[in-house]
């Protein structure tokens, strides 16, 4: 067991209630608490660790010129700038071993910033009054950000809040005493799926994968799950990407809210990750279950998954523009990319029989892919269904060359 010293994130001058509250939460529980002022017109009426004029440094300006910006979104984007490199030194030099934010709009965003510069492992607690939010884009969230909702907070202390206050820090303080960090024993290979009702070569693959020497980790292809995929790989956190399930390209390409954002599938390639991708689930668009059906989407065979989550087929056109979409991003890699293309079908439910059967919008699709995917990225059709175990062979045996040509290593 640890004694934490937990980073608290606030503006000082509005929030001193808040925080002072927070600050004894913390240290009732045998943690420290290291006070990070991210307000910028007012000054604190008690002692901080880090001062506004110290953020204000690291970002290189003054408080005086971040107030001369004349514009609270300038202001509080120039403010973000300093504490998230603040905090990157402070955990970099083993004085911090966690964090909590608390604010409205204005410090959510200030904090989900902050919480992207600190690795996967180092607890990210956000106490916002617009916690889990459509508001808060997920390309903006961190992997393993936890959020709770300041209920009742606004304005000073009282019952209710004072509830979410010490169950964040609780939380900060619990995750960073009992936290197992990502070790670097074995290369982590990404895989994007959906549930294994509709996407099933994970099966094959990762035990498959393991018995190569690599660590396996799959993501759920729902929004957050590409996101946290994407994160990762923007950190170089792993060694190779089999990106299988495109879903969330075809969402956001067609405004769906369960989107990973728009730099879904860039992640990998802008870092030069070898990449092995294939269009699984892409020909569908994802809809919220309990939710009216758009006129968009009036009179198109729908599926509810469950009471959260429901799906809608695309038309041959909007399969089209997709392919075209997906062909762009890969354009840009600056690692290796094989693209493999199943004829035979992209999900369990366009097997024939099934819900989405389509054979014509899936040979739109893939003509479409054929025209648009250009050297060096390389194309593979292959005459099987994304769920037959010759798929997952395929995968297997370009990434067994790719270790026999050196491009990928395994310890």
């Amino acid at each position: 067991m640890i004694d934490p010293v937990v980073l608290v994130i606030g503006t000082a001058d509005t929030k001193a209630d808040e925080i002072l509250f927070m600050k004894q939460c913390i240290e009732d529980q045998g943690a420290s608490a290291m006070i990070m002022d991210v307000g910028v017109l007012g000054d604190p009426s008690f002692g901080v660790e880090i001062s506004k004029h110290m953020v204000a440094e690291a970002a290189r300006s003054t408080n005086q010129g971040i107030i001369d910006l004349g514009d609270e979104n300038l202001a509080m984007a120039k403010t973000a700038e300093g504490a998230c490199e603040l905090t990157r030194t402070l955990y970099e030099d083993g004085k911090i071993d966690a964090m909590i934010a608390l604010g409205g709009t204005m410090g959510t965003d200030l904090a989900l910033d902050v919480a992207s510069v600190l690795p996967l492992g180092v607890p990210k607690v956000l106490v916002s009054t617009v916690a889990f939010s459509p508001l808060l884009p997920p390309e903006r969230m961190a992997p393993d950000l936890m959020m709770i909702l300041w209920a009742g907070g606004l304005y000073g202390l009282n019952s209710i809040c004072k509830s979410s206050l010490s169950q964040a820090c609780g939380a900060a303080i619990g995750a960073a005493r009992a936290v197992v960090k990502p070790q670097k024993e074995r290369p982590v290979i990404g895989i994007t799926s959906l549930g294994k009702t509709s996407l099933k070569y994970m099966v094959h693959l990762k035990p498959e994968l393991e018995k190569r020497g690599f660590e396996v980790a799959i993501f759920h292809t729902t929004g957050m799950g590409g996101r946290a995929m994407e994160s990762l790989a923007a950190q170089s956190k792993l060694a190779c990407v089999m990106d299988f399930s495109l879903i969330e390209v075809s969402n956001h390409k067609n405004g769906s809210v369960v989107s990973a954002g728009a730099d879904r599938l860039e992640a990998a390639g802008q870092a030069g990750i070898p990449q092995i991708v294939a269009p699984g689930g892409v020909t569908l668009i994802d809809l919220q279950a309990w939710a009216d059906v758009g006129p968009e989407h009036q009179g198109r065979d729908f599926h509810a998954h469950n009471r959260l989550i429901a799906c809608v087929l695309m038309e041959p056109e909007e399969k089209r523009e997709v392919a075209k979409t997906i062909a762009t991003k890969l354009a840009k890699a600056k690692g290796p990319v094989k693209f493999i293309m199943p004829l035979g079908g992209i999900d369990e439910w366009d097997k024939e029989g099934g819900p989405f059967n389509d054979p014509d919008g899936l040979a739109a699709f893939a003509e479409e892919i054929k025209n648009n995917i250009k050297l060096p990225v390389e194309l593979i059709e292959l005459t099987a269904h994304i769920n037959d175990k010759l798929f997952a062979e395929k995968a297997l045996s370009i990434l067994d060359q790719w270790i026999e040509d050196g491009i990928l290593y395994v310890n």
